[in-house]
């Protein structure tokens, strides 16, 4: 018998309830953290895809200035021609800038969760773990 001072063990199904309770609590942390590794790679492809946009409006630039500077160049004096041809190399070398940023910022966006999978192998090692 115990004295009434010394406090009660707990039951298995005080155990098992508190497992069980914990294990919820886990799961809930795991989903939230899912979620937010989720917006921030999100959030960096929204980005790249930005700098994709930009390098796409430059190209289009590019054309529409390449052409106007044939044309002007066919059908005036070249020196009208050469001035929009510098403004269509530098044009090009806007949307080469942009294009080559925003494939490297691409590159770095992970589709899956990582640091939620290095925690639920964690988890998974700490169960197996438990039951030994």
């Amino acid at each position: 018998m115990s004295s009434p001072l010394e406090p009660e063990p707990p039951t298995l199904g005080q155990l098992v309830g508190e497992i069980g309770e914990d294990l919820s609590k886990l799961f809930r942390q795991e989903v939230e953290l899912a979620k937010a590794e989720i917006r921030q790679e999100a959030a960096k492809a929204g980005k790249a895809a930005g700098l994709l946009g930009g390098a796409g409006f430059a190209g289009y630039m590019v054309a529409l200035l390449v052409t106007l500077a044939v044309m002007f160049g066919l059908g005036n004096v070249m020196d009208l021609g050469w001035a929009a041809l510098i403004v269509a190399a530098l044009w090009a070398g806007a949307g080469a800038a942009l294009f080559v940023t925003g494939k490297a910022r691409l590159r770095q966006v992970s589709p899956k969760p990582e640091q939620t999978i290095e925690t639920l192998k964690e988890d998974a090692r700490w169960a197996r773990n438990l039951t030994r």
